[in-house]
């Protein structure tokens, strides 16, 4: 896809709600293509969980980030939208961070106004940086950009310390410094939501994490409620672990495959997944060009 950026765009525009479920990895995110889903977002939490089995309290690097979310961008043909937490230092950084993304192939990012090391955006112990600090990290995304296309959204995670009125205030901010969305952490509620939406300009942007516990509305309400874009960041994740915490109870409990195997997916459809049959046919044209050549 030459211009994911440019497609997430569209997506987010169009009339209905666009839905976009969390990869934790390459995989779950051609199952999650694989079900007709546009979009992917892969988030900070679930690339903690599944690559270091940790909680999402700041550890993750610039490059453990562009490995992972590259590797995401490359097994599909949808945009990928991802979490850069706080652009990993100043204005410089994520210049940097902004650089290295959209050369992974990434359609686009958001950065947080938290201090580092940060913490999941449901997690208590946060601090935030200063609203004229935040600016200027969004002012050099903004610059960093090659394609213009790319998405930069700005998070402030101020609403759980200081309140809705000094999130809305902040979003504001951020807006006006050119961000292309706002995403305003914790505004759950749809009294939130909804006042969001009249006071802060732009996109609506939503998030339905497993982090939170129980979802806070539905994706129907949501959607009246104006939301451009609800996000499943952990939905995949939280799936895959229940199902191996279970298959491997169960082994463990009986040692025995019997019941397990009738369950799990048929090798012919995880090989569908994963693209067996175009590697294969791939290989078997560079075969044949390679031994034509060789011939002549």
């Amino acid at each position: 896809m030459k211009h994911p950026g440019r497609r997430l765009r569209e997506l987010i525009a169009q009339p209905n709600i666009t839905l976009m479920p969390g990869a934790y990895d390459a995989l779950s995110a051609r199952i999650i293509v694989r079900h007709g889903f546009e979009a992917v977002v892969a988030g900070g939490y679930a690339a903690t969980g599944s690559l270091l089995g940790e909680p999402d309290v700041g550890q993750m690097t610039m490059h453990d980030y562009v490995d992972h979310y590259g590797r995401i961008a490359q097994a599909v043909d949808v945009p990928v939208f991802t979490d850069a937490d706080t652009g990993f230092g100043g204005p410089n950084n994520v210049r940097r961070t902004v650089r290295a993304f959209e050369q992974a192939g990434i359609a686009g990012m958001f950065v947080e106004d938290q201090q580092s090391p940060k913490r999941c955006g449901y997690l208590p112990g946060k601090t935030l940086i200063p609203v004229e600090q935040m600016v200027a990290k969004i002012k050099a995304a903004l610059d960093a950009r090659v394609d213009d296309d790319f998405f930069f959204v700005a998070r402030t995670d101020a609403a759980a310390i200081y309140g809705l009125d000094v999130a809305i205030e902040r979003a504001q901010r951020y807006m006006e410094a050119g961000a292309d969305m706002v995403l305003l952490q914790g505004a759950d509620e749809p009294e939130d939501f909804r006042r969001v939406a009249r006071e802060v300009p732009g996109p609506r942007f939503a998030n339905m994490s497993n982090a939170r516990g129980k979802a806070a509305t539905t994706i129907a309400e949501l959607e009246k409620l104006g939301a451009s874009v609800v996000t499943f960041p952990s939905l995949a994740l939280y799936a895959a672990a229940t199902a191996v915490d279970r298959t491997m109870a169960s082994l463990a409990r009986t040692r025995s495959l019997e019941g397990l195997v009738e369950g799990l997916m048929s090798v012919d459809d995880y090989n569908v997944i994963v693209g067996l049959a175009d590697h294969n046919e791939r290989e078997r044209r560079y075969d044949e060009a390679g031994a034509a050549l060789a011939k002549a």
